[in-house]
């Protein structure tokens, strides 16, 4: 499945940038996550908690940042273990592009699951998907935006 989309944030690219490398910020973003740890240079490992339909699993999982191209563009890989619930795996690829009052975050994302979640259905999946790329991005946008306040 894939997704797009984008958000106009009220903070200065540079700003945009170290948020998307900053996993606090990443943690405090990803509907459900428990714990997130690592560096941009390593990557980052992931514990989220999520219900898909009647399925709640606790997901384990890595993400990797690629093709970094500073303060512009980059990519991130995902990939989590659900356990008997299945995987999911995907990635974005995300660009920044500064405007006159802040930063423009354009995504595009796609995303790909197994197990019983895949017996779900694909217009719940979608659902879900699309549901979880928007919330990420608009708590992003709010955290950032809350982050550079008296900035």
């Amino acid at each position: 499945m894939e997704m797009k989309g984008a958000q106009h944030i009220g903070a200065a690219q540079h700003i945009v940038w170290a948020a998307l490398l900053d996993p606090a910020v990443l943690k405090s973003c990803v509907p459900g996550c428990q714990e997130m740890a690592g560096t941009p240079a390593t990557g980052f490992e992931a514990t989220v908690v999520q219900r898909v339909g009647p399925v709640k699993a606790t997901f384990k999982g890595v993400v990797t940042l690629e093709e970094m191209n500073e303060p512009g563009s980059l990519v991130l890989r995902g990939e989590g273990k659900g356990g008997a619930a299945g995987f999911a795996k995907g990635g974005a690829h995300v660009r920044l592009t500064p405007s006159d009052d802040g930063t423009t975050l354009d995504y595009h994302a796609e995303a790909q699951i197994g197990g019983k979640l895949a017996q779900l259905g694909s217009r719940l999946i979608d659902g879900f998907a699309k549901k979880m790329a928007d919330e990420f991005f608009l708590r992003f946008k709010t955290v950032v935006e809350n982050r550079t306040v008296g900035v």
